[in-house]
């Protein structure tokens, strides 16, 4: 089977894995690109991504304008968008999983290592995005029961178990949850929107739409922080494209990322930047309770919040982890889910909130992330330069076939990428990519000359 094939229910092989993590056949394929669309709509529409608008304005001066807020958004998206339709390729023909792909790069047991990077970080992201939540339900409760109830920690309880069990049903629970909050939220930003530049337009103008702003480092950090919000999410990007209906060309699959991507952070960066230039206060959360004179607003923007943060974790924080903890324990997939919602609540969210642990928070992201460009890099060197897109499906669920063990080219690789983005923090993620595509494709050359892993590739002897 090659990577151009995907499974039918008659012909599939039997694997010696959990059903979740076989190739998907076209049977089985059920999302819709409408509901694909949604998804990433969903994703995008969060409190987060609105505060990295606000982080454009400081001290009610944007240090970009609307022109180059824009310009260099869509440079960001578009790079996303190309890296999302070149790697979700390999899983959208096949039907293949995250975790697997890897292992056409790292082999078995290398992919044991790379797969953690990015599961790790989902969990720990998966009870903090939670935490944010809860605390936003905590308030809601207290409206309405007039200051009578007050405790975030059986908030984050609830929570974590309506999400766990929304992900018990896998993406039939996470397109029509998407659906929802989507439509919900966008109708709210909307709302907003129109608040703002009904009431503020001069402000507005003067303070973010007609500013200097810059066209140097800080045009450029900006764009790298966008892609570091979409690093691990594209990453695993099979993951996500398996269950889309099969038939789409990679040009539609493409728009199928950018239109949403657009409309989804386009829309709340500059409902972001747009509050932090009235209000001059880069919390969006302040920012909203000062321009939305309402007495509900509290519960408005809590509701936003709590939304906000199980769309985000619907699509990005629990269905990769849940892949990877299925594949190294062997557990059914509504066992991983279970799982992984309570390994969610043992990374204590509640310390890394506080302000003591920004610090550490703050490296902890900076230290995952510059392995996610390099791990990238490699996996789409690998299929289309190494590979020219043709791979042994069968073979990469064969324990003891070629790809078993390590790929030490990979490994090496990595680190060497994951080092030189170290080097320049603003450009980390761009740098760790280009770094560790070139020295993947350097080091399968150039060593290893026996290595099994060079079978099928350009440099098979």
């Amino acid at each position: 089977m090659t990577a151009t094939n995907t499974p039918s229910t008659s012909s599939a092989p039997t694997f010696n894995i959990d059903q979740s993590l076989v190739p998907k056949c076209r049977a089985e394929r059920t999302v819709s690109p409408i509901a694909y669309a949604f998804m990433w709509i969903g994703d995008g529409v969060n409190l987060g991504n609105m505060a990295l608008g606000a982080s454009l304005v400081f001290a009610g001066v944007a240090i970009m304008n609307a022109l180059q807020t824009l310009v260099a958004a869509l440079i960001a998206i578009g790079i996303i968008s190309s890296i999302f339709a070149l790697n979700d390729r390999l899983g959208y023909r096949t039907g293949i999983p995250y975790v697997v792909q890897l292992r056409m790069s790292f082999g078995i047991k290398g992919a044991i290592i790379s797969s953690l990077l990015r599961g790790i970080p989902a969990i720990i992201w998966y009870g903090f995005q939670s935490w944010i939540g809860a605390t936003a339900l905590n308030e809601i409760f207290k409206v309405c029961s007039a200051g009578a109830f007050n405790n975030v920690f059986i908030c984050f309880l609830i929570l974590q178990a309506v999400q766990i069990v929304l992900s018990l049903y896998a993406f039939h629970a996470v397109k029509w949850v998407e659906i929802l909050i989507s439509t919900v939220i966008m109708l709210a930003l909307m709302y907003v929107f129109c608040v703002l530049l009904l009431n503020h337009k001069t402000v507005i103008a003067e303070k973010w739409l007609y500013t200097k702003g810059t066209w140097g480092l800080p045009f450029f950090s900006f764009i790298m922080m966008f892609l570091g919000n979409y690093a691990a999410i594209f990453l695993s990007a099979a993951d996500y494209s398996r269950e889309l209906r099969p038939g789409l060309s990679h040009a539609k699959r493409g728009l199928l990322y950018f239109l949403p991507i657009v409309i989804a952070y386009g829309f709340v960066l500059t409902i972001g930047a747009m509050l932090a230039s009235v209000t001059a206060n880069a919390n969006p959360v302040k920012a909203f309770a000062i321009v939305v004179n309402n007495p509900y607003i509290t519960v408005a923007v809590s509701a936003f919040i709590v939304l906000g943060a199980i769309a985000v974790n619907m699509v990005a924080n629990i269905i990769p982890p849940a892949y990877i903890i299925t594949l190294l324990t062997k557990v059914k997939y509504k066992v991983a889910v279970t799982l992984t919602g309570l390994l969610a609540i043992a990374s204590f969210p509640w310390i890394l909130i506080q302000d003591s642990s920004a610090k550490g928070l703050g490296m902890f992201i900076l230290t995952y992330s510059a392995f996610l460009g390099p791990i990238v890099a490699i996996l789409l060197v690998e299929y289309y330069i190494l590979r020219k897109q043709t791979i042994d499906i069968i073979e990469l669920y064969n324990e003891k076939g070629q790809f078993s063990g390590v790929n030490k080219p990979a490994i090496f690789a990595m680190l060497i990428g994951a080092a030189a983005a170290f080097c320049e923090v603003d450009l980390s993620w761009i740098i760790g990519f280009v770094v560790g595509g070139c020295a993947y494709f350097i080091l399968m050359k150039y060593t290893f000359k026996h290595s099994p892993f060079k079978k099928g590739t350009i440099f098979e002897q």
